[in-house]
C-alpha cells in the first residue's frame, strides 16, 4: 500500500469522526491551550505537506502534549508516526505506534495503528541476505491484524504482505543453504532446503530446494534418499528445470533436446497471419 494512501486513509478516518462529534456539539476553540493545541495541529499538517517530516512530527507531538485530554491527542499521535513513517524514519514511527498502542488502548483507530506498525517493518524488509528482525516482526503484527481484525481493509493486504513475506522466509534458507553448498557443509545445508519443503511448500523456491536434496543426497552416498526427492520432484515439476538438473545427477549421459526456436518463430508467425487473413 502506497505511503499517500495510509496518509487519506488516516485523514478519512479523522474526517469521519470530526463529523460524528460535530453532530454532538459544537467545538469552539477558546481557550489559550486548545487555541495553541489547534494551531500545533495545522502546522504540522502543513509542515507534512511541504515533505518536511522531522518538523511536522515534533508539530504533532506537541499539540498532543499541550492538550493530552482531548480527541486530537490521540489522533496528533498517530500523525506523529505516520509523519515519521513517510520521512521514511521507521524506528522513530515504530516508537510512537507503540506508545500509541500503550497510552490508548481503547482508541477506535487502533487497527490502523497495528497496519501502520506492520508497515514500519515491512519496509525496513531489505532482502534475504540482511537482518531477520524486520521480517519476522511485519510477519507478527500482519498476523494480527487478520486476527483481531478480519473484516476491515487492512486485513485484506495484510494477507496479501504474509504471503510476500513467506516468499522471502524462503528465499532467506535459500540463501543460506547455498552458502553451505559452497563451504561444502552438507548437513546443514540439507537441513536449511529441508525447512523450504516443509515450511514453504507454496513458495517458488520448492522446486529448487528439492533439486539441492536430490543433489547433496547423492553426493554424499545416500542413494534411497535422493531418489525420494527425486520421485517428488518428477511428481510435480516434470517439465521443470530443476527436474531435468536431476535427471542427470543419475543419468550423467543425459542431454536436454534443444528446442528449435527458428522453427518454433516460424510456427508463430504462420498462426499471426492466420489470425488477420
Amino acid at each position: 500500500m502506497k505511503k499517500n494512501l495510509l496518509l487519506k486513509l488516516l485523514l478519512i478516518l479523522f474526517c469521519f469522526s470530526c463529523s460524528s462529534d460535530n453532530n454532538k456539539k459544537d467545538i469552539l476553540v477558546e481557550d489559550s491551550i486548545e487555541a495553541q493545541m489547534s494551531a500545533a495541529y495545522k502546522e504540522g499538517i502543513f509542515s507534512l505537506e511541504e515533505r518536511n517530516f522531522l518538523f511536522a512530527a515534533k508539530k504533532f507531538n506537541d499539540a498532543e502534549l499541550l492538550y493530552p485530554q482531548s480527541l486530537w491527542a490521540p489522533r496528533a499521535a498517530l500523525m506523529s508516526a505516520y509523519t515519521y513513517y513517510s520521512g521514511n524514519y521507521y524506528s522513530d514511527s515504530i516508537y510512537e505506534l507503540k506508545r500509541f498502542i500503550k497510552v490508548y488502548p481503547d482508541n477506535k483507530n487502533l487497527d490502523y495503528a497495528y497496519f501502520l506498525l506492520a508497515m514500519n517493518y515491512y519496509e525496513a524488509i531489505v532482502d534475504e541476505s540482511k537482518d531477520l528482525e524486520p521480517m519476522i516482526e511485519s510477519r507478527k503484527y500482519f498476523e494480527h491484524i487478520v486476527k483481531y481484525y478480519p473484516q476491515t481493509d487492512y486485513a485484506v493486504d495484510a494477507r496479501f504482505k504474509l504471503d510476500l513475506i513467506k516468499n522471502i522466509f524462503a528465499a532467506k534458507q535459500m540463501y543460506i543453504g547455498r552458502h553451505y553448498i559452497k563451504k561444502q557443509k552438507w548437513i546443514p545445508a540439507l537441513n536449511r532446503f529441508k525447512v523450504i519443503i516443509k515450511d514453504y511448500e507454496n513458495t517458488i523456491y520448492v522446486e529448487e530446494a528439492l533439486h539441492r536434496l536430490v543433489e547433496i543426497n547423492y553426493k554424499i552416498g545416500l542413494i534411497a534418499e535422493s531418489e525420494k526427492y527425486a520421485k517428488l520432484l518428477g511428481y510435480n515439476y516434470q517439465s521443470g528445470d530443476w527436474y531435468k538438473a536431476s535427471y542427470k545427477v543419475f543419468n550423467k549421459k543425459y542431454i536436454a533436446k534443444k528446442r528449435n526456436s527458428n522453427k518454433n518463430k516460424k510456427k508463430l508467425k504462420n498462426i499471426v497471419k492466420k489470425l488477420f487473413q
